[in-house]
């Protein structure tokens, strides 16, 4: 395999020679620039190495300029170990990741393993900008511990894949992953759907059963929204994650567990633990390693790509792009639903196009500018304003999740990425514009 090459930026001799014969010898391909101003001239690398050191200009600003090239690449920091506030602040301004000087060589060598395995394609996670790939560098270095993870972030912005991604470069790959929605749960069944129960244990109870827990062992569990539980689940929570181990509902057996816990949540946690609603050493248990992954409006550069890595999912038949204007629609988009909303728009922008490419128009997206609807609304319906065609978009786009569901209200709704009520009432509003939804299933069977 190929080695990445390497720019090194670094004003002392003395510093740089260990470290371009330590890449040398592991066979990557390195240049030497002796000033931040230099760097920037030279063609980027797809891994730079910059000292804080610079003679011409903060590592800071180098940073800055360094993210407003065009395929930048990655950028590591290099700083001493009495720069501990600096290397925070080069990892807000654009780093991936950072050194501490002095280091040992396999530190290097095994952060530059990490950024190689960003580098490669990954199973339905696409990260394109900086900020993805930072997270992503983190929730390496994070998976070869055993330690709980805390993931925070707005709804849909893909906590779950990121728990995958943590679990499938973690020591307990080849065991199993399960996920629990938390929210989706009612209350009164979360306990035995986690802990499980025995023959008895309660009406309905007809035989016994694993929990999740027990079905995690050896792997990971993700308890997604988990500031949803309530404090009598969360009290027990504590317990298996202090004991390790497990009791189901009804029994007085204790199930030793060899698992790793994730928890996610789109709630400040900390914020609920001051209003009482969350445990305090609960919380403390969970946030050993804190993830956070940024809402989509923040990593921009991640949206044309996250966009065709749907529409390569979804499309059927003829290949199918996206116009010049619909690009710029999606990145000029601020996305409050995140990747969970993308996907949808994708979704119905497939089903709705009128060629082989997807226009502004079929996006349908939220306050999109009347001369940019007006450029690229098919001609078939000029006088259609932009309302009723983007209600017209809507209504189809829900009658075809149906179809793709039989009818089924809780599935569709799951696809659509909203609540049974809120399904009801889209339905009702079909009704009222006279569409028989009915023959409309039955028609496409």
């Amino acid at each position: 395999m190929n080695k990445m090459n390497i720019l090194l930026v670094e004003p002392s001799e003395s510093l740089a020679m260990p470290v371009i014969n330590v890449l040398q010898e592991a066979g990557y391909q390195v240049r030497h620039a002796r000033t931040g101003r230099n760097a920037l001239m030279m063609k980027p690398a797809a891994v730079t190495l910059v000292s804080s050191q610079l003679p011409d200009m903060s590592v800071r600003e180098w940073l800055a300029c360094h993210q407003k090239q065009a395929n930048a690449g990655v950028a590591i920091a290099i700083v001493s170990q009495e720069e501990g506030l600096l290397a925070a602040d080069t990892m807000k301004s654009g780093a991936t990741d950072y050194l501490l000087r002095p280091f040992e060589s396999n530190q290097l060598l095994s952060l530059l393993r990490r950024v190689e395995a960003l580098e490669r394609p990954l199973a339905n996670l696409v990260a394109e900008s900086w900020r993805s790939k930072q997270v992503l560098q983190l929730a390496h270095r994070v998976a070869g511990t055993a330690a709980s993870v805390l993931i925070t972030g707005e709804s849909g912005t893909g906590k779950e894949v990121l728990a995958k991604y943590v679990h499938e470069h973690s020591l307990r790959a080849d065991g199993p992953f399960v996920a629990v929605n938390c929210a989706a749960i009612p209350e009164s069944m979360l306990e035995a759907v986690l802990f499980g129960h025995v023959k008895g244990a309660f009406t309905g109870a007809v035989q016994s059963q694993s929990g999740k827990f027990e079905e995690a062992n050896g792997g990971t569990i993700l308890l997604d929204e988990i500031g949803e539980m309530s404090p009598a689940v969360q009290a027990k929570i504590l317990r298996v994650l202090q004991e390790r181990e497990v009791e189901r509902i009804g029994s007085h057996k204790a199930i030793k567990l060899d698992i790793r816990v994730i928890a996610a949540t789109n709630k400040d946690l900390r914020q609920a633990v001051s209003q009482g609603t969350f445990r305090e050493d609960l919380y403390y248990r969970l946030d050993v390693l804190p993830l956070h992954w940024p809402p989509l409006r923040e990593r921009q550069e991640d949206i044309l790509p996250i966009s065709r890595f749907f529409i390569n999912k979804y499309q059927e038949g003829k290949r199918c792009q996206l116009s010049p204007e619909a690009e710029l629609a999606l990145v000029g988009y601020h996305w409050p639903g995140n990747i969970r909303e993308l996907e949808n728009v994708i979704q119905r922008a497939l089903v709705m196009r009128h060629g082989d490419a997807i226009t502004a128009f079929d996006l349908m997206l939220p306050n999109m500018p009347q001369a940019q609807v007006s450029a690229t609304a098919p001609c078939a319906n000029p006088s259609a304003s932009h309302i009723e065609a983007k209600k017209h978009a809507e209504f189809q786009f829900i009658l075809e999740k149906l179809r793709q569901f039989s009818g089924n209200r809780t599935k569709t709704a799951d696809a659509l990425g909203v609540t049974t009520r809120a399904l009801r009432y889209k339905l009702a509003a079909m009704r009222e514009q006279g569409i028989d939804l009915q023959s409309a299933l039955e028609s496409a069977a």
